[in-house]
């Protein structure tokens, strides 16, 4: 039987729409008779073509409508609002979507609050995008929503360019995989003797060998002379069969992996402007950069950009984080792109670690914690606090010795979360207080720690009847 259309079925599918809103106000307001805190919200669904909009039933008589996601839909969004009264917006999306909507409500004045899909779910029954506004709306209402964190825009310009330079980074490494890969197809030992392909000494045989030189006693003379690895072994390595083929694929992956160098350059470039216009926090002047202290990264990293980061930093943030253990330029770099300078957003360091996913979430039922694990998460700040903890295991500062006896209690995975989970405390302090790192102060919290660890050991071995001597004293 085929299906019917026309005006009648239309008429009949918009009656339909309209009774599965009123039924599911009613099962919301059945589910949950809470209080409404805030009469002024509207939540909104985004998607990547439709838009579903929703506003208190009082406010307008359709309180829900459909935008498409073009810009002049956007800005008629934000019109329809601020008739509407409306003051605080929730939203829910997936992927970027909600970035551009994000920018006009936030110029136009209104509260904006972006929901995790993960925080809030659906009224019973079918999912539509028509009872998904419609729940956002109610749930902010009542006070029970929570927004995502969301750095001012002059940070979220840097930290664009910043993720967008780490895909770039990316791509450049695939194409030393490549090169590495066509080399090994010729069995030219090359990567295997020289610690760095696109050192010194890597690009210039490499471009000699692409160049037409054949000879290897020419080819290994070109090794700087930091170049572990003998003149011969450098020579043999190099022995292979040059196939045209391969020749071919290891020079496109070295012009692509050159252009992409160039391109991070470049971009290095827009950044440092960007970083220009950011308030400072500290008159360098009055208060000029510290000198730096030995730390665990001794050597500087690799594909650091090529202007003065520490100095923005310090600039911008007020303090000096490449003092603190374990952090280097990259990672205070990650603190200004992710979080910024202010972190009233958090009351304190916990909200800031919980924030970051570093803290225990414990699963409590029936009185009993059923689980200490870590909340999931892709937080960008995280992975690179958990990356600088992981450089303490030879640091041999109150850190280093703080992460050497969590990995010897707890293993190394938990004792990387358990490290950065510190930094992360200490970062907030550091940036929230404006005090310069001390590590005494963790000396001193080591020593206090040591001595409530012997008066231990005295009482036991005291109720035991035993006493304990010190060695220096029983030697003596």
């Amino acid at each position: 039987m085929a299906k019917q259309t026309g005006p009648a079925s239309g008429r009949r599918k918009t009656a339909r729409n309209a009774e599965r809103r009123k039924r599911a106000k009613k099962e919301v307001r059945a589910v949950l008779g809470l209080p409404v805190l805030h009469a002024d919200t509207a939540g909104i669904d985004i998607g990547a073509t439709e838009i579903y909009v929703a506003v208190p039933a009082d406010r307008d008589e359709e309180p829900v409508r459909c935008f498409e996601a073009y810009t002049g839909d956007l800005r008629g969004i934000a019109e329809w609002l601020g008739k509407c009264e409306v003051k605080r917006v929730a939203m829910e999306s997936t992927g970027v979507y909600w970035i551009p909507l994000w920018q006009i409500l936030a110029d136009a004045g209104f509260e904006v609050c972006l929901v995790n899909a993960r925080h809030f779910k659906n009224v019973p029954g079918k999912k539509t995008d028509v009872e998904d506004c419609q729940w956002l709306q109610f749930l902010h209402s009542v006070g029970l929503l929570r927004g995502s964190y969301r750095p001012e825009q002059a940070i979220c310009g840097v930290r664009t360019l910043l993720r967008y330079r780490l895909e770039l980074i990316r791509f450049a490494a695939e194409h030393i995989q490549h090169m590495q890969k066509a080399l090994e197809q010729m069995n030219v030992k090359l990567s295997h003797v020289i610690s760095d392909l696109m050192g010194v000494s890597g690009l210039a045989i490499v471009d000699a060998i692409l160049s037409g030189e054949r000879d290897l006693r020419k080819l290994a003379q070109l090794r700087d002379p930091r170049v572990q690895a003998s003149e011969e072994t450098i020579m043999k390595s190099l022995e292979g069969d040059y196939r045209p083929e391969h020749l071919i694929t290891l020079q496109h992956s070295l012009d692509l992996y050159r252009h992409y160098q160039k391109k991070i350059g470049e971009l290095d470039q827009k950044m440092e402007t960007f970083m220009s216009e950011l308030p400072d926090r500290i008159d360098i002047r009055k208060y000029p950069m510290p000198p730096r202290r030995k730390k665990s990264r001794a050597h500087k990293a690799h594909n650091t950009p090529a202007f003065d980061l520490r100095t923005h930093c310090y600039r911008i943030l007020g303090v000096d984080l490449t003092a603190i253990d374990g952090i280097d330029e990259i990672t205070a770099h990650t603190v200004v792109t992710e979080v910024g300078p202010d972190l009233s957003a958090f009351p304190s360091e916990a909200e800031f670690a919980a924030w970051l996913r570093l803290c225990p979430n414990h699963g409590i039922s029936g009185g009993k914690i059923l689980s200490r694990a870590t909340r999931k998460g892709k937080s960008r700040l995280a992975v690179a606090l958990r990356n600088a903890a992981a450089t303490l295991y030879s640091s041999q500062s109150p850190l280093g010795e703080y992460f050497r006896r969590r990995k010897a209690r707890m293993g190394p995975a938990q004792a990387i979360t358990a490290a950065a989970h510190k930094l992360a405390r200490i970062i907030y302090h550091t940036i929230t207080t404006g005090e310069a790192f001390d590590p005494e102060i963790l000396a001193r919290q080591d020593e206090k720690q040591q001595q409530k660890k012997e008066a231990k050991l005295r009482r036991q071995a005291k109720e035991c009847g035993f006493e304990l001597v010190r060695m220096q004293a029983a030697q003596a």
